[in-house]
């Protein structure tokens, strides 16, 4: 038999549910070899597409054991490959029935190859065949490049449009690079306009830019610098915003008045809020209205007394709900007892119109300040949203489907903990807002904190490297064949290696993320002329669009 070049070896046993056997050929070492390596298993009449996910050294005989050849080399070799052999276990992921496979359809694996069915490292087609090509010609082309293969230069695509028909989650452990991976998947959806994204941005990494571990290039470029008017930057501290080179963030305030009870209840554990202060919380704003922070915030103590005696309540929790109340307004210099300018709504305009929003928290990113932000904005958001795809969804021949949104937040274990996911304005997306067109982006190293029922609802999950097991187990919530995954998992390597699987790819892969540099950067420039004319003239009416509803004139 003629032996390719990337040929490795043979199936020699294996079974449907546990995974195939493979004997390696002599030639190959198992050094070389890689857990989570995507091969080839070439049956009589279909090709598996498969994953290495283990590697085990053999003998034919127990006794060589007993009195190994140590130094001697001839000994060594003479059994190598004969008495002493590599073994490993393959793992198929996908089946392409008949050999003319370019006409074929990719189908889950339902059979297995016959004994002896050889087996090679996939090739550049292969990688083509499965996860598609990125196309910068084609509009229409939704693929995009978001790694390589280990130990191969091809390129890993993404179907985008299906990536952003469904909530995703990208974690690993800290310093892995999650900001990075999401970095490249939303230039992605900007580059090819596939939906409009807001960006919860805690830690100021997305808008302007980021900070890289690279010593000679320290400093990356966020959203704003790559797209520029494409991308909008909203501030909560707008002073900090300039200091690191923003030329015009969009300064935002909010109003008390804008502070809905759902809020605080987010923020149950991080104020210790009971839920007799809650109902009292409740209480209070039923008698004063939507002023109701303002007002209680200015009583003084004999006035809260005279106000139980008057009124139902306890004087107790309302005296604690003042309390966290001035906490919540020490921590968020955001807040105002009245805004003039409802900056909520500028935001909520910007993102319909077709733009990108980036939402900063400058110096202002402690974990309440954050937490109480993204929910007031998500749920004014959620209720045009809901809105618009009702009035959509009852007459769709007269009007246009709501424009798709991705909203990323970080440390989402907080919103969407088996304790609050039921009541936040997130876990509500996370479980149905796909058909009222909005998505999430969880970025976490926390996976085990969130919701097992929210977890199940990921579509498409990119996962780094991850120790804890609780995590682990948490990614592969609701996924079949998890146990060779895991393996897979534990595996990579701590800096731009992640694990994709889910609805986005036809099957789990191993990836080397692409690098976020110069190379990158280039790669995302949409030439006028490679763009359609109906699409230069859809940007314009919406960015003419959002400047007429927020300004009131033409631009």
């Amino acid at each position: 038999m003629h032996k390719s070049s990337n040929y490795l070896g043979i199936i020699t046993q294996g079974s449907l549910s546990t995974g195939l056997e493979m004997r390696l050929d002599p030639a190959r070492s198992v050094e070389d070899l890689r857990v989570g390596r995507f091969v080839v298993v070439e049956g009589q009449n279909t090709r598996f597409f498969s994953m290495l996910t283990d590697v085990s050294l053999t003998t034919t005989n127990s006794r060589i054991l007993d009195n190994p050849p140590h130094s001697n080399d001839f000994l060594r070799s003479v059994l190598s490959g004969i008495s002493t052999f590599g073994t490993v276990k393959v793992q198929p992921m996908l089946m392409l029935e008949g050999h003319q496979s370019g006409a074929r359809e990719l189908r889950p694996v339902k059979t297995i190859p016959s004994h002896f069915s050889t087996v090679c490292e996939a090739t550049s087609e292969d990688f083509a065949l499965v996860f598609g090509q990125e196309d910068p010609a084609n509009p229409d082309n939704s693929f995009f490049t978001v790694g390589k293969p280990l130990n191969m230069e091809t390129p890993v695509c993404v179907d985008l449009e299906r990536f952003i028909e469904r909530s995703n989650g990208i974690f690993g452990k800290s310093g892995t690079g999650k900001s990075f991976l999401t970095r490249i998947f939303l230039c992605g959806i900007v580059k090819k306009d596939l939906a409009s994204i807001l960006v919860f941005d805690m830690h100021n990494e997305y808008g302007w830019q980021g900070i890289s571990e690279n010593k000679s290039s320290p400093r990356v470029k966020g959203l704003k610098q790559l797209f520029g008017t494409r991308v909008m930057v909203f501030s909560l501290d707008a002073e900090s915003s300039r200091a690191r080179g923003i030329p015009d963030p969009h300064e935002l305030y909010i109003g008390y008045d804008q502070i809905e009870i759902e809020d605080l209840e987010l923020l149950k554990t991080e104020l210790a809020l009971s839920e007799a202060t809650i109902e009292n919380a409740y209480i209070a704003r039923e008698k004063f209205g939507p002023d109701w922070i303002s007002t209680l915030l200015d009583m003084s103590g004999e006035e809260i007394d005279d106000f139980v005696l008057t009124h139902k309540g306890h004087a107790t929790a309302l005296k604690t709900l003042q309390r966290r109340l001035h906490t919540i307004v020490k921590k968020t210099p955001y807040l105002r007892p009245r805004v003039s300018h409802n900056s909520i709504n500028e935001l909520v305009r910007y993102i319909q119109a077709g733009n990108h929003v980036v939402l900063e928290f400058g110096r202002q990113n402690n974990l309440l300040s954050y937490m109480l932000a993204t929910n007031i904005i998500t749920r004014r958001l959620h209720t045009e949203y809901v809105k618009q795809s009702e009035a959509y969804l009852a007459n769709p021949e007269s009007m246009q489907s709501p424009r798709k949104l991705m909203i990323v937040i970080e440390e989402a274990h907080k919103f969407l903990s088996p304790q609050v996911a039921k009541q936040t304005i997130f876990g509500i997306i996370a479980r149905e807002m796909r058909k009222y067109f909005v998505t999430l982006l969880i970025v976490d190293q926390r996976p085990s904190g969130i919701d097992p029922e929210i977890l199940s609802q990921i579509g498409t999950r990119v996962t780094a490297l991850l120790n804890d097991e609780k995590d682990i187990d948490a990614v592969f919530t609701g996924v079949s064949g998890s146990q060779t995954l895991r393996t897979v998992l534990a595996q990579l390597d701590p800096k731009q290696q992640a694990l994709l699987l889910g609805y986005a790819v036809p099957m789990p892969v191993v990836i080397r993320t692409r690098n976020f540099d110069s190379d990158f950067y280039r790669s995302l420039t949409v030439s006028n002329e490679s763009e359609p004319q109906e699409g230069l003239d859809l940007r314009k009416a919406r960015a003419q669009k959002a400047h007429e509803e927020i300004f009131g004139t033409n631009p």
